[in-house]
């Protein structure tokens, strides 16, 4: 997961602009009688400004494996691909990829509607057994396999270590304790606390999380997000920013958090490992030593982050299948994996990278490793996306005490039981 998942949410069809063609219109190409693949494989990379050139450089590596195959990349901003996807595919196939860097939450939409490539049984699934089962399990839809695992995070709390020194506090580990600290912080450098992202469902997660509660009840088909704990998760937001401990922004939340962050404006964001190499970009952090990263604070039931990440994934409707899935493989090779760890310090899904010694030694990757082996995996079915529209809805409202925390969860979960389908209660 990352950066906008609610503006995912959101993003109605958008017509497709002048991106490159791909399985739909593409030079076919496939496997020849020599058994060696050919033609044209067109990747939608969802990679942000900091990572795209990264993954571009890797993606152009494939063709040094495979010289008859020609690799288009094209980075498609992540919060309009899922819409430009379905657009693309829903009309026919023209101008969709053949492969599609896919939020894990996509994985089991695209694949109920029908419009990804079941990977079993397929090269696309090579060292299967090497995947971190948590990883796996998000590419998993009635049974079959419709994505490779690229990578795997969480959230997790960065601070400026210079600022929390200043003001004598430690990296809190509790929102009673990031309160109370902000103030601190406030007081000795005029600084604010936190910055909350208002305009993403996600970065609601671990204060549901931390109260003890979830969104659903998937073995009961039970709605579980206006329960108690919803309630309180929604009341804990909204006192950090009634104190001031917190400022939040209900739109353009990722720009406004990272200029923050990167420029001193504030002590501690709420971030994953995709913001590392972006955050350390700042003037803040000209020492990257001065960036610290913990678990997220805990509530009053405990601590609680979202397991979120990325798959390949190929679209079915693909004319070259045979490079599309040998692309997959590549992408998600260890050898990828610990060439995209390296540069960006992002989480491998290959428990045989880790024990890479450059992997290991990263101290953001160690962190994260322990922090997504206790994440909380997110409900994997169709509608697991949309379930971030309700909250995002509710979300800034509450934050700007337009709406209480009680009403909130209400309306929330009452757009789950519109949402799903069959007898959830």
């Amino acid at each position: 997961m990352r950066h906008g998942i609610a503006a995912t949410a959101l993003v109605a069809v958008i017509a497709l602009t002048g991106t490159a063609c791909g399985g739909g219109d593409g030079d076919g190409g496939g496997k020849g009688s020599d058994g060696k693949i050919s033609g044209t494989v067109t990747y939608w990379d969802t990679s942000n400004e900091a990572e795209k050139g990264t993954y571009e450089q890797l993606a152009r590596g494939f063709q040094k494996k495979y010289p008859d195959v020609k690799v288009n990349y094209v980075n498609v901003p992540f919060g309009e691909a899922l819409a430009k996807f379905k657009n693309a595919a829903g009309s026919g196939g023209s101008g969709a990829p053949d492969v599609l860097r896919a939020e894990v939450a996509w994985t089991q939409d695209l694949a109920n509607i029908g419009y990804l490539a079941k990977l079993d049984g397929t090269s696309a699934l090579a060292d299967r057994s090497d995947y971190l089962p948590k990883a796996a399990a998000g590419t998993k839809f009635k049974g079959a396999t419709y994505g490779v695992p690229q990578v795997i995070d969480t959230l997790g709390l960065f601070y400026n270590k210079k600022m929390l020194k200043e003001a004598g506090v430690a990296p809190p580990t509790s929102w009673a304790g990031l309160k109370a600290a902000a103030k601190k912080i406030k007081q000795k450098t005029g600084k604010t606390g936190l910055y909350l992202r208002g305009d993403d469902a996600y970065w609601y997660l671990p204060f549901l999380y931390g109260e003890g509660g979830d969104l659903l009840d998937t073995g009961a088909k039970k709605v579980t997000v206006d329960d108690a704990p919803g309630v309180r998760a929604f009341a804990t937001a909204r006192d950090l920013v009634a104190s001031g401990a917190a400022q939040t922004d209900a739109t353009d939340g990722w720009d406004t958090m990272q200029h923050a962050i990167k420029n001193g404006d504030v002590a501690m964001t709420l971030n994953g490992p995709w913001a590392i190499e972006d955050t350390l970009a700042g003037k803040a952090f000209k020492d990257p030593s001065n960036l610290g990263v913990v678990p997220v604070p805990a509530g009053s039931g405990g601590r609680g982050a979202p397991q979120g990440g990325h798959n390949l994934t190929v679209y079915a409707g693909s004319k070259n299948l045979d490079a599309s899935y040998a692309f997959a493989r590549y992408m998600s090779s260890a050898e990828v994996q610990a060439k995209t760890t390296e540069k960006l310090s992002l989480l491998p899904t290959r428990t045989s990278v880790y024990r890479n010694e450059t992997v290991a030694a990263n101290a953001n990757v160690k962190f994260f490793k322990a922090a997504v082996d206790k994440a909380v995996e997110r409900p994997w079915i169709p509608e697991g996306n949309s379930l971030f529209q309700a909250i995002l809805v509710q979300l800034p409202n509450v934050l700007a005490g337009r709406t209480s925390p009680k009403e909130a969860a209400g309306a929330v979960g009452d757009a789950y039981r519109k949402l799903l389908k069959g007898d959830w209660k």
